[in-house]
């Protein structure tokens, strides 16, 4: 098959997804644009701040993205581009973009707290305080794959650590510029967006190779490169949002909009064809050597690239304290979901459309991180169009740690937001309570943790992806379990949720367990992976019982 003809009808379906299904739920919902939101009703400066919606797509897309839609489809291509494609599509439109715009759409309802509050006032404190550590835990996570995702991909490319580090300076002077000397979005645009493009350039004159300039060993250029940017993150999440935070995210979302427009004419112009297998049955050898399973795997491994239990934190943490109106519901969280899956298909098509056959791509995959991946095979489409294979590379690969860095500062904050409201949730008062609320003691938590599952747990920070997926899926399923009991107490229909919160719960559940089981099963015992895993899937297990349990109640009365 064409790759053209393959990102052709995809993007014809979530089109169709946008304007048919999303304005359905729109309706469902009682979306009312007249309603005041949370960013005007509780404008603290802080994390309640109204943003441009341009500035605040920006911001959305650039968190929820990640290196998600770009690894997961890359690694679950050992299944077959037909099958990865269909999931991506399917589950985009129907699941992933769905379960986003609906979290959001509660989370204003509900003051703009997180989902987790919002599961407070379906199953009370101990639902709340459950969901609450099930979430936090996902999140570190988060932090913790990402920021060694990051710090890969500075070792491989400094020119990325040197305009990465520019892209952060130039983003504190775009927010003072708006937001206190009241310079509009639109001239601050024009002048910080071609510096942003112009920093790409000086990076690649002046790479901060720590192997060449200090004589650094790989991987302790990796280990310096992880603490700097557990720094950052410990930074970005105690600051205010109007300062680092949105005009950051709205800056790096032209650099991640130039990379999709690349992409996407590249595939256009390359018209590449798909050689590997459509489908390479039920079971296929990962890159880890060990043999997955379709059902549950693919769907688990995909992860971002269809359906992400993060983005309902990304939701109803930072973007529903920033959303100026409840018009922008449909297109900031269902159509960033959308664009996400955009992304998943020029990235599966990228592997599908360049390797020659399905071993050549099981050997690549064996020796290449799927981010290096990802940007070679594009920047082969891209020669097509004119620009150089190593230029066009590393324009990609500075893209996706643009994608990588939105990720951890948010998730970070999200963590932080987690904590927070699952200490204040406990009962008690005193200066112990007031201590581990506070915001720096927090995010000191986080970061610490990632920090010692990264340097601490080298052999599990390997794994992280899989238990992240997994952790990711079932995190989606109990948004959903939650927004399906909000329907039924609202007197609403609840199969919009109902359906796919069963299908991604018998997903994400038989994952763990598999994972649990391989980690126990193993020699030598991976402890950390599988208590790890144990927890989360206790945590999941209790959580379902309390939602059965006040459904039963709820029909009662």
């Amino acid at each position: 098959m064409n790759g053209a003809l393959l990102l052709f009808v995809a993007s014809a379906c979530f089109l169709a997804g946008y304007f048919l299904y999303a304005r359905m739920i729109e309706r469902k919902l009682g979306v009312d644009p007249s309603r005041p939101t949370p960013a005007h009703t509780r404008n603290d400066g802080v994390d309640f701040v109204p943003a441009h919606p341009a500035v605040l797509f920006g911001h959305h897309f650039a968190s929820i993205a990640g290196a998600g839609p770009i690894v997961g489809p890359v690694l679950a291509a050992e299944f077959g581009w037909a099958s990865v494609a269909l999931w991506i599509v399917l589950g985009c439109v129907f699941i992933g973009a769905a379960h986003d715009m609906i979290s959001l759409f509660l989370s204003i309802r509900h003051g703009g707290e997180s989902i987790g509050s919002v599961i407070g006032t379906i199953l009370g404190r101990p639902g709340k305080v459950l969901f609450l550590l099930f979430s936090w835990s996902a999140l570190v996570l988060v932090v913790s794959e990402f920021t060694r995702q990051i710090a890969v991909t500075f070792v491989v490319d400094p020119a990325i650590a040197t305009a990465s580090l520019l892209f952060i300076v130039e983003a504190v002077a775009f927010g003072f510029c708006v937001n206190r000397l009241n310079v509009s979005v639109l001239a601050a645009s024009f002048f910080f967006v071609p510096l942003m493009f112009a920093s790409v350039w000086f990076g690649s004159l002046f790479p901060l190779d720590l192997v060449k300039l200090f004589g650094f060993t790989p991987h302790a250029t990796r280990v310096f490169w992880t603490l700097a940017l557990l720094v950052y993150c410990f930074v970005a999440s105690t600051c205010p949002v109007w300062i680092l935070l949105q005009p950051r995210d709205y800056l790096n979302s032209y650099l991640l909009y130039a990379m999709m427009a690349l992409g996407f004419l590249g595939v256009f112009v390359a018209h590449p064809t798909l050689a590997t297998d459509a489908f390479s049955g039920f079971s296929a050898v990962g890159r880890s050597g060990a043999t997955d399973f379709l059902f549950p795997f693919l769907f688990v491994t995909v992860a971002c690239g269809a359906c992400s239990g993060f983005h309902a934190l990304v939701a109803s943490g930072t973007s529903a304290k920033q959303l100026d109106s409840e018009r922008s519901i449909r297109p900031i969280a269902y159509g960033g979901m959308l664009l996400e899956g955009v992304l998943a298909i020029i990235a599966l098509i990228g592997v599908a459309g360049t390797y020659a056959s399905q071993k050549d791509y099981a050997s690549a995959i064996q020796g290449m991180e799927p981010v290096q991946m990802f940007a070679s095979t594009i920047a082969g489409f891209c020669v097509k169009i004119g620009i150089p294979q190593r230029v066009a590379e590393s324009f990609m690969l500075l893209s996706v740690s643009a994608f990588l860095m939105t990720t951890i500062d948010s998730g970070t904050r999200l963590a932080r937001f987690s904590w927070q409201e699952l200490v204040g949730a406990l009962p008690g008062e005193g200066v112990a309570k007031r201590t581990a609320c506070n915001m720096y003691f927090g995010t000191i938590l986080v970061v610490l943790l990632a920090a010692g599952l990264l340097l601490g747990a080298p052999a599990t920070a390997k794994q992280l992806w899989t238990i992240f997926a997994s952790a990711n899926q079932l995190l989606a399923a109990l948004t959903l379990l939650a927004a399906t009991l909000w329907f039924a107490r609202n007197r609403r229909p609840c199969w919009i949720t109902a359906v796919p919160m069963v299908f991604m719960m018998c997903v994400s559940s038989i994952a763990l367990g598999m994972l649990l089981w391989k980690s126990f099963a193993g020699d030598p015992v991976d402890w950390v992976k599988g208590c790890a895993t144990g927890f989360l899937l206790t945590l999941a297990v209790v959580l379902v019982v309390f939602a059965v349990n006040a459904a039963c109640k709820s029909r009662r009365a």
